[in-house]
């Protein structure tokens, strides 16, 4: 899953793609490099992020979601936002994914209606109330794997009831969000446990800010802690990588797989 943030205020690229020609060539950039899905975004979800209004984000976001349908891509849209989804949806998005761990279940029930995914990802409250990068405080869970698995978990039977199909919800663990550095390692370590809750995992450690604790570097410098938290994901079984750096993911991935079968 290939990242377009559409926005002037994203963490790592806020700004980069933030009108529809920078976001267009962006999306034929990902393909390119092989994506398999095109994630677009119109809200920033970094700590403290202003709210975006759902006309701002349809603005931002429409013509993208066009061109990726266009091009023959599975898109998939970033919002919280039912007015958002559903716009989106009607476009030619297959996918909506939810930062909020469906704090509104009504986003779950316009998906429904158009027969599409949800990405659940795992938060606890909005982005407005979140601290600062890696910032929550450590006694903030007291298993962080478990407790994530076990509010997924919830969050998936909501989606369920509110009608989408089973097979078509997925989860995140929300690496990054409202978890200090320590929290989101040991979600990562502990995700063949996420893995057996029987739905897809989807895993976002693209860039953050927990891939610097060892090593500082600012998110643009992260590439060898994202594609080293990609890999691990991969292997502990992850359907799919959330990624701004799509070639040197895949690069990694393909090697890794060729010394896994010998060569």
């Amino acid at each position: 899953m290939g990242v377009v943030n559409v926005t002037p205020d994203s963490f790592s690229d806020g700004g980069l793609h933030s009108d529809e020609r920078a976001a267009c060539a962006r999306v034929d950039q990902l393909l390119a490099e092989g994506a398999d899905v095109i994630d677009v975004g119109g809200e920033s979800t970094r700590p403290s992020s202003t709210p975006v209004p759902a006309t701002e984000q349809r603005r931002r976001i429409e013509g993208v979601v066009r061109h990726g349908h266009a091009r023959g891509a599975i898109v998939s849209v970033d919002t919280s936002s039912r007015e958002v989804a559903a716009a989106a949806l009607d476009l030619g998005a297959a996918l909506i994914n939810d930062v909020s761990c469906l704090a509104d279940v009504g986003l779950a029930a316009v998906t429904a209606s158009r027969g599409a995914g949800l990405v659940v990802m795992h938060s606890r409250g909005s982005m407005q109330v979140m601290p600062g990068f890696s910032s929550a405080p450590e006694d903030s869970y007291s298993d962080a794997a478990l407790e994530v698995s076990l509010e997924l978990a919830a969050a998936r039977d909501r989606a369920v009831q509110a009608g989408v199909q089973t097979e078509l919800v997925l989860v995140d663990p929300g690496l990054g969000f409202h978890k200090s550095a320590r929290h989101s390692y040991a979600v990562l370590k502990g995700l063949p446990a996420l893995v057996g809750l029987g739905a897809p995992v989807v895993v976002g450690a693209s860039r953050k800010s927990f891939l610097s604790r060892d090593v500082e570097a600012p998110p643009g410098a992260r590439l060898g802690g994202s594609v080293a938290a990609a890999l691990f994901a991969a292997r502990a079984g992850a359907a799919m990588l959330r990624v701004h750096d799509v070639l040197a993911t895949r690069q990694a991935l393909a090697v890794d797989a060729s010394i896994e079968a010998g060569g």
